[in-house]
């Protein structure tokens, strides 16, 4: 048996690997400079050109780009009419802008459980959960995994509910045949560093129904318009006239941006196809070692994997998660974990959430861990995560 590094042995590889890397080319960077040597670096013709790119490519009408992801998912329930009183059903299991959007309007996070097995929101969790005061359900593609669509949105129409997607790790996924972004009411995409397609920050919100898309144009830039159908005051004094009709925000998306984001799409089926081979490679390793649970997937969902989680089966291990955890950094493969169930930080716990609301979650959380997927990992940078995982493995078993 190896040693681990973590108690004098050699390590696997000589370099850090880390969990996520974006992949900028020089025809990427050739990209932004040519709009910062263009007369637009924001709001020009770049952020149009990216809206028409994500359109064309998942087949919704509209697309709205804005400064981020958590910014699209609060222009996504501003646009649902999310208000004081209300209830949107979301995960636990995500990042915290997943719920906060619903608290940015003054409304009230409420957590539906997962499923053990996909780690996705459970559909029956969510039908348990609506009351009266429910307005919309926060879906989020976990890992880059569809959620269950159909039947999201049967429980959505039966009751009358606005589906939002958190797409924000599913870019390049489809369901039943159709790209992520076509599917709920409004989808909502990031294009941070470690998302499989990048603008540094920057994200947007997709939708079929004009209503939404023009609410969405309106809160991402203050609620103002030169739109005259949308004008309600004076009549106009002249081509520079505007009017706030309600109230907005500044979640504009730059040009160089958007240029970013538009040259990562030209590749995105290329980065598509790269993590599906490194994640077949690692389900291969891992489908017969039994103290590593492996993600299942419905098969609707043709995935393209954002994050690749390992769960440790703890029971079959002498060591605990931080364990394993360290262990692998000594190794230098640095592993991450997504995430704290969201109602477990002290904001929600302040606000009257308590430990225990979604077991299923809770039970996953404590044994997940991210290890490295990205596109640009080489066969041999995938080896060596296997290796790793395998060496820590044989040490602790139990």
């Amino acid at each position: 048996m190896e040693k681990l590094a973590i108690k004098g042995g050699y390590p696997v590889r000589g370099g850090k690997l880390y969990y996520g890397r974006q992949w900028i080319d020089d025809d990427d960077v050739q990209a932004v400079v040519d709009v910062l040597k263009s007369d637009f670096i924001t709001c020009g013709p770049k952020v149009d050109e990216m809206e028409h790119t994500l359109e064309a490519y998942t087949g919704a009408k509209y697309a709205v780009a804005v400064s981020n992801g958590t910014a699209a998912l609060h222009c996504a329930c501003l646009a649902a009419g999310v208000k004081e009183g209300d209830e949107v059903i979301t995960t636990p299991l995500t990042f915290a802008a997943s719920a906060n959007c619903a608290v940015y309007c003054g409304a009230t996070p409420v957590f539906a459980d997962i499923d053990p097995e996909t780690y996705n929101i459970d559909p029956d969790s969510i039908r348990a959960k609506i009351t009266d005061k429910t307005k919309a359900v926060v879906a989020v593609d976990f890992t880059g995994q569809s959620v269950k669509n159909k039947e999201i949105r049967e429980i959505c129409d039966e009751f009358g509910l606005i589906f939002i997607e958190d797409a924000a790790h599913s870019i390049g996924t489809k369901y039943n045949g159709k790209q992520v972004g076509s599917l709920a009411d409004m989808t909502c995409f990031s294009f941070h560093p470690v998302k499989t397609v990048t603008g540094g920050e920057g994200g947007a919100v997709l939708t079929n129904d004009e209503n939404y898309y023009t609410a969405l144009k309106l809160v991402r830039t203050h609620g103002i318009t030169h739109d005259d159908s949308l004008m309600e005051g004076a009549p106009h004094e002249g081509p520079w006239y505007y009017e706030m009709v309600r109230l907005g925000y500044n979640y504009r998306l730059t040009d160089f941006q958007a240029a970013l984001i538009v040259s990562q799409m030209s590749k995105l089926d290329s980065f598509v196809q790269r993590r599906k081979e490194i994640v077949a490679q690692y389900n291969k390793a891992f489908e017969k070692l039994p103290e590593i649970i492996v993600q299942k997937e419905i098969p609707e969902s043709d995935t393209c994997r954002h994050l690749y989680i390992i769960q440790l089966d703890l029971d079959k291990l002498s060591c605990t998660r931080r364990e394993f955890f360290d262990a692998m950094s000594a190794e230098n493969v640095q592993c991450q974990i997504h995430y704290v169930p969201v109602y477990w930080f002290p904001f929600y716990q302040h606000r009257g959430y308590e430990k225990g609301l979604c077991p299923n979650a809770e039970k996953v959380y404590s044994g997940i861990m991210s290890i490295p997927l990205y596109p640009k990992m080489t066969d041999q940078d995938v080896r060596d995560v296997i290796h790793a995982v395998k060496k820590v493995v044989a040490n602790y078993r139990k």
